[in-house]
Formats: C-alpha cells, sequence, structure tokens
C-alpha cells in the first residue's frame, strides 16, 4: 500500500529548521568555538597559577577557575543554557558547593603534612619510642 503525503504534511515538514538528515544544533558553531578557545585560555591560566606560590590562595584560584570551566560546559556543551533555567541553576549551584566542600578539606590538608608525606627511611616514619629500637 503506498502512503501519499498531504500537502499540509510537507507544510508541517518544511516549518522544521533543518532539511533529513542534518544535525539540528541549538548553537552556532562560532559560539561554541569561541567557549572553546575561553576554555583552552583558563586552562593555561590554571598551568600559569600553578607556578606561583599563592599559599592557601592557590587552592582557591584553582577551584573558582574550574568552577567557571566547569560552568562553561554545563551551560554551552551541555545546552543548558537552552534548558529550563531551575536545571541550569541546580548544576551551577552544585558545583559551587562541591567547589567549596573541596576547599575547606583542603585548607586544612597541611596540618597533617608530617603524616602524609613519606618518609625517606623507615626510622624517620616509626614514633620515636620504636625508632630507637631499628637500627
Amino acid at each position: 500500500m503506498a502512503h501519499t503525503h498531504s500537502s499540509a504534511d510537507h507544510n508541517i515538514h518544511d516549518s522544521h529548521l533543518h532539511g533529513d538528515g542534518e544535525f539540528s544544533h541549538p548553537a552556532p558553531l562560532s559560539m561554541l568555538f569561541t567557549i572553546f578557545g575561553i576554555l583552552v585560555l583558563l586552562t593555561l591560566l590554571t598551568v600559569y597559577q600553578s607556578t606561583l606560590n599563592l599559599g592557601d590562595m592557590e587552592i582557591w584560584l584553582s577551584l573558582f577557575i574550574a568552577t567557571i570551566k566547569a560552568a562553561l560546559v554545563i551551560l554551552f556543551f551541555m545546552h543548558m543554557l537552552w534548558d529550563k533555567p531551575f536545571n541550569a541553576i541546580l548544576f551551577i549551584s552544585t558545583l559551587i558547593f562541591v567547589a567549596l566542600f573541596l576547599g575547606f578539606t583542603l585548607l586544612d590538608a597541611h596540618a597533617y603534612k608530617d603524616t602524609i608525606e613519606p618518609r625517606d627511611t623507615l626510622k624517620e616514619s616509626l614514633p620515636p619510642a620504636l625508632a630507637d629500637s631499628v637500627k
């Protein structure tokens, strides 16, 4: 049985933004390449800031840059910018809370420096009471 299309059916298909077999994308490619360039620049900024001695601010700056990069990926490459605003707010707020959690956790890491960094010898890694018994 042959299937025929009326002119009304063709008008419905003609109203789509893309033809058969073509890829429809909500963002123009120029915008995506611009965002990609910004992500590369932010990555280079992260590498550069790792060479600076910023103390405790280094982790905050790294997390701030990583949060911006994650937000750009979510908004543009995962198309959250064109999705419902609630989804974008949910993802961005989650990233902010994870960055804060990691930041506060890592701020305390220097207090445990002696237990985190490996010792050169077995004698140095033992408590003082046991270190005297080792040759």
